[in-house]
């Protein structure tokens, strides 16, 4: 999502799979931030914020009350002046929130955090009026203004908005809500982040954080991957009412929320903001269930046969396989690794990820007080994205590099649009990140002979591709379950818990049993509190690679340049439109039958081996 908005914290995305670690990979590069401020107390943040504050003022000094009676000219002009209050305003708070996120226990950082959201709301407080007021002027007089060939290009701007008509509040209620966010929301997301880096674990002797600790479950060693899992039950379990009220009140609020904008169900917000029907996101949702018994079950299955176990546990699923060799991939190993599968798809693909290795662009270690997992954040279209990872050294790791890589590459393409749309929906906005994973993946593929390392990689991939389709729509069946018995009253940790391991035991299948404790691991998981519903978003992304890859292959030439276009979009187009070139249709079950036949596919080969 593009942050242009004071609660950067809120509408933060991390990636789901991402992992972390502390130790030598090599020279691991860190963020340069000034290139959007020099320093927190340099005198340009107070120069924008000043700039803000009058820019806002003078908008609704201008513009309140009049925007019906614009011609096309006068609301382009109007419009001109929106973005430039955007682009100032995600200026700031990108640049407040990367710092946060860098060390997110640092007082300092959060008091300043804090201080550019709490300004940011205030000053844009004159700004609420804009939507609101654009919805009552009549079709018949916008449709006029886009006339104006300036204009015409923003009306996914004015679609997107008259969607969001039927929802919308009193022009009071809206700015009382606006003034509130601060408290709102943002605050119980902050919250869950400190509490989160706050964590301490204890395996083996080792203290260590949530990232470390989590990635000891992907260990060679059955005791040491037994010993983290049972200690983050255990420590997730201590805070266990902390998390429970972050979780309750959010969803209380949202379903207040709902309720006052007549929202027919607590997702419907999301799918509007994805600008993606109910019945497509219903569609994927079913087939990807529907495909449990032939993905993840029969998987795990051949996982348990290969690992001679009686019953997978939690620690095992994502463990290495007998014959994985343990190394470390150092960085630029990793870096070589990405590079080279993104120039042989397009060399002007490596060209525009290159200086995110170069100019500080990626932030990579782990630091005491960092956030956990991973994200690529696109800043503003006048400055370029900034990728952050928790780097470890694993296979996954290097994936998950190639996977924020992909997303900066279409922030970069994107930002062409200018602030209003480059913003990608959140259903479109994997799929670049889950294209740039395939193309590494089916790099290594092609490079290796060995029947064992394939093997390995296969197996690893098949793993990627559950954790990001089955495993995402458990969580949104999961997210679904609770905003739903919520309405029914205060959910304790133990109900929580239930609803927790109810849809575990669906998508995982007969091949697990779980540990006690392992109710409590829905605690961690961040989508759910900063983007509620956004999970399905990867399944979407990934279906959408599946499909979009093999059309690559199937009719390779003049690809890239309709790749290329559609990340260029950015939000400028409707998913059924950016699609269209390669003649797939989302709207269609039959689409994510054939997505999820590649991963079938790939388990086939895996059951031919042995």
């Amino acid at each position: 999502m593009r942050f242009t908005q004071p609660q950067f914290a809120q509408n933060m995305v991390f990636d789901a799979n991402a992992t972390g670690g502390d130790a030598a990979f090599g020279d691991l590069p860190e963020w340069d931030l000034t290139d959007l401020y020099p320093a927190p107390d340099a005198p340009e943040v107070k120069r924008d914020l000043d700039w803000i504050e009058e820019a806002c003022l003078s908008f609704a000094r201008d513009y309140e009350g009049k925007l019906a009676g614009l011609d096309g000219a006068g609301m382009y002009e109007c419009i001109l002046r929106n973005e430039r209050i955007s682009q100032v305003a995600g200026r700031l708070g990108s640049f407040a929130g990367l710092l946060y996120y860098q060390n997110t226990v640092d007082s300092e950082r959060a008091t300043f955090f804090s201080d550019i959201q709490d300004k940011l709301t205030t000053y844009t407080a004159p700004m609420v009026f804009f939507s609101l007021e654009v919805n009552r002027i009549p079709d018949e007089t916008i449709e006029a203004m886009l006339t104006h060939e300036g204009l015409s290009r923003y009306r996914p701007i004015f679609e997107r908005m008259r969607k969001m008509r039927p929802h919308q509040l009193s022009d009071e209620l809206e700015r009382y809500e606006h003034d509130m966010s601060i408290v709102g929301a943002s605050a119980w997301n902050k919250l869950f982040d400190e509490t989160i880096a706050d964590l301490k674990f204890t395996v083996e002797g080792k203290e260590l954080g949530l990232e470390a600790t989590s990635t000891l479950m992907m260990d060679q060693n059955r005791d040491k991957r037994e010993a983290a899992a049972r200690e983050m039950a255990r420590v997730l379990g201590q805070n266990i009412k902390i998390f429970s009220r972050v979780h309750n009140t959010l969803a209380k609020m949202g379903e207040v929320e709902d309720r006052w904008r007549r929202m027919p169900t607590p997702q419907t917000g999301r799918h509007l903001s994805n600008d993606v029907e109910p019945e497509v996101v219903q569609a994927l949702r079913d087939a990807v269930v529907a495909a449990y018994p032939k993905l993840s079950h029969r998987y795990y299955e051949l996982k348990r046969g290969w690992l001679g176990y009686d019953k997978l546990q939690v620690w095992d699923r994502n463990a290495p396989l007998p014959m994985e060799e343990t190394r470390v991939v150092d960085w630029d190993t990793a870096r070589a690794m990405v590079m080279d599968a993104y120039a042989g798809f397009d060399p002007k693909m490596a060209e525009i990820a290159k200086p995110f290795f170069e100019r500080g662009w990626i932030d990579a270690g782990v630091k005491p007080g960092k956030a956990p997992g991973a994200f690529a954040h696109p800043t503003v279209t006048d400055a370029h994205p900034y990728v952050m990872l928790n780097y470890l050294g694993k296979q996954r790791d290097v994936m998950t590099l190639a996977h924020e890589l992909g997303h900066g590459v279409h922030q970069v393409l994107a930002a062409e649009q200018g602030e209003l749309l480059a913003d990608t929906p959140l259903t479109l906005a994997e799929t670049a990140s889950v294209f740039g994973e395939m193309l590494t993946f089916q790099k290594l593929l092609a490079d290796t002979t060995n029947p064992a390392q394939r093997k390995v990689l296969l197996a690893g991939k098949v793993e990627d591709m559950i954790n990001t389709v089955v495993r995402q729509i458990a969580f949104y069946d999961f997210e679904c379950k609770l905003h739903e018995a919520r309405k029914g009253g205060e959910l304790t940790p133990e109900a929580i818990g239930q609803l927790w391991m109810s849809v575990q035991g669906e998508s995982l299948g007969p091949a697990f049993e779980f540990m006690d404790g392992y109710d409590t691991f829905w605690a961690y998981v961040p989508h759910f509190v900063h983007s509620p519903f956004y999970v399905y978003a990867y399944a979407f992304g990934d279906g959408l690679v599946n499909a979009l890859y093999a059309a690559y292959q199937e009719a390779p030439e003049g690809f890239q340049d309709k790749y290329f276009d559609m990340l260029k979009a950015g939000g400028s187009k409707h998913h059924s439109e950016l699609l269209k070139p390669f003649g797939l249709d989302a709207s269609d079950p039959k689409f994510w039958d054939k997505g999820l036949s590649m991963i079938s596919g790939f388990i086939d080969e895996l059951e031919a081996m042995d």
